[in-house]
């Protein structure tokens, strides 16, 4: 049996897997988000042991027997928090989450040093790790002056699990401090920052063994000696693996709380001045490329708390049937946007309303903005010289047959519905927790699901949609002196 837990930021999901890679059951535990001032958005590192430690144990409940038999264990979780810690490991702040834009202008400063692109093939984004710490040490000197360790939430939780200070190649190519073609830490990059080698922890690929459970935890789980724990991945390259997606050409969409269209590469293809994020992939000797957008679910549950009607009511008063957009544009720049714009002061607007626009009209404009957001993304990866002729979706949002057939029309492509099953970020790294603990050829373990269903474009309205996203194009350059 081998065990994943994946890290969100609403939740801990642990998933239990078998030999031959069917689920054998799944724990969930809650999780929340601290937001103090506008544009900060933090978790306390000790509430994600408490929810692993309540996964684990509805699992354990629920598939006892199953569940003594784990061998390996692999690590999913959000990208890019800076997770503090002091010389006895105990945690010195909170940890400033990804959506979390209060060090924009950090971000500026370091992305104006041409080594930071250059080396990391990547815009400094406000969301990455290296400017939260520059903002530490702006803001919070002494703080700053304590830190022995700066760890993604995800090796955080591998240091509860194992002892270890470790990470994999996929979640550090976030924190602007990898050197993404060589898969080794910068020097450079981390001095740039006021830190050093010494004070991140040690680099392993996704499928390597990065350190064991602790004996006491084997106890207490009622597992045998000798559990592995593999290096695990950033939450979208986990997702990749579980989807299969790690070979030239594959793709996925992901509707979740931000939304991600994710290309898997053979060779490390940066083009940073698109906002498409060039980073390791999970797998050795592999890379891939994302756009990231920061509000895709996020905006529909922000839609939901202003209506008072739940995400499942506002999709379906829309039907399945695809409509033609209304001229009601929505941008979906809640938390501000990563792809293609780097902006962390945008924000969101509803453009185009009329006394006609009725709850309908404005559901249907949030599910096209995120639609379009997408399409932004697809636009900035062509421009980076990789190639998708279809994708497969997945993500909470990924239920509605309706933005399926958005996401269809406006990228052109067909959309695969996978069969029945949980194939994202936990099952991936529960996947990759058997590979490190058998040493199973990765290729092999990574498979792709059966495609259920495919939503294709409908083309009777593709003329209507490239309108409507080219309107959605000519907004934010409209608004942009407005948010600021």
């Amino acid at each position: 049996m081998y065990l994943g837990v994946d890290l969100g930021t609403s939740g801990i999901k642990a998933m239990l897997i078998d030999d031959s890679q069917t689920v054998v059951g799944v724990g969930h535990a809650s999780l929340t988000v601290q937001r103090p001032h506008p544009g900060w958005s933090e978790q306390q590192p000790l509430d994600w042991i408490r929810a692993t430690e309540e996964a684990v144990a509805a699992l354990r409940a629920a598939h006892p027997g199953e569940f003594s038999a784990v061998k390996g264990v692999g690590l999913s979780g959000h990208m890019h928090g800076a997770t503090l810690i002091d010389a006895a490991d105990q945690v010195l702040r909170p940890c400033i989450l990804w959506n979390d834009t209060r060090s924009h202008a950090e971000a500026a400063s370091l992305d104006a040093d041409p080594r930071f692109r250059a080396i990391t093939g990547n815009i400094v984004f406000p969301g990455f790790t290296s400017p939260k710490l520059a903002w530490v040490k702006n803001n919070e000197p002494d703080i700053f002056a304590r830190v022995h360790k700066v760890l993604l939430p995800k090796d955080f939780l591998r240091l509860w699990l194992t002892g270890e200070y470790l990470s994999d190649m996929s979640d550090s190519a976030g924190t602007s401090w990898l050197d993404t073609a060589k898969r080794a830490w910068s020097s450079e990059l981390l001095e740039a920052t006021g830190l050093s080698i010494g004070q991140m922890p040690g680099l392993v690929e996704g499928t390597d063994r990065a350190g064991m459970l602790r004996a006491e935890l084997c106890a207490r789980w009622g597992l045998g000696s000798g559990v592995v724990v593999a290096g695990g991945a950033g939450d979208n390259a986990a997702s990749a693996c579980g989807m299969g997606t790690v070979a030239e050409g594959q793709a996925f969409v992901s509707l979740g709380t931000s939304g991600v269209l994710f290309a898997a590469n053979g060779s490390y293809l940066p083009k940073p001045e698109s906002a498409v994020h060039a980073f390791c992939h999970a797998l050795p000797k592999t890379w891939h490329q994302m756009g990231v957008i920061l509000s895709a679910t996020d905006a529909l549950n922000w839609h939901s708390t202003v209506t008072g009607k739940s995400a499942g009511e506002l999709t379906g008063e829309l039907g399945e049937t695809l409509k033609a957009p209304s001229g009601v544009t929505f941008l979906p720049y809640l938390s501000g946007e990563r792809t293609p714009h780097n902006d962390a002061k945008i924000r969101g607007a509803f453009i185009g309303l009329g006394h006609e626009s009725d709850r309908a009209v404005l559901t249907q404009a949030v599910l096209e903005g995120v639609t379009f957001a997408i399409r932004d993304s697809l636009e900035a990866l062509k421009s980076a010289g990789t190639k998708i002729d279809r994708v497969t979706a997945i993500g909470g949002g990924s239920r509605s047959r309706y933005w399926l057939s958005s996401i269809a029309t406006a990228l052109d492509m067909p959309v695969d519905i996978p069969a029945d099953g949980d194939f994202g970020a936990a099952f991936g790294a529960a996947r990759l927790g058997l590979i490190a603990a058998t040493g199973a050829d990765p290729l092999s373990v990574c498979t792709a699901p059966e495609t259920a269903e495919t939503v294709e474009p409908v083309k009777d309205l593709s003329s209507a949609y490239e309108a409507a996203y080219s309107r959605y194009r000519a907004l934010y350059p409209a608004i942009r002196s407005l948010s600021s």
